[in-house]
């Protein structure tokens, strides 16, 4: 890898999360700085952990059902 930078699977291991978690980080341009070098993706060593923005509470859990019965 490239001086000053990490992979992804060294990133993972560093933030405690799996690595596609950090691809799918990556993709979606979540973590500032990094590259896509061919294959691989290059995380700086600087680099924050983003915040995980996605949705635990189950507030969408059902939502299909919630509509019909809104709707009634």
């Amino acid at each position: 890898m490239i001086k000053g930078y990490l992979s992804i699977k060294e990133t993972a291991e560093k933030w405690g999360v799996t690595p596609r978690r950090i691809q799918v980080l990556c993709t979606n341009g979540r973590i500032a700085g990094a590259a896509k070098n061919g294959r691989e993706w290059a995380i700086p060593v600087d680099a924050r952990k983003p915040e995980d923005k996605r949705i635990t509470t189950g507030e969408y859990r059902n939502w299909r059902k919630k509509v019909k019965k809104d709707a009634e």
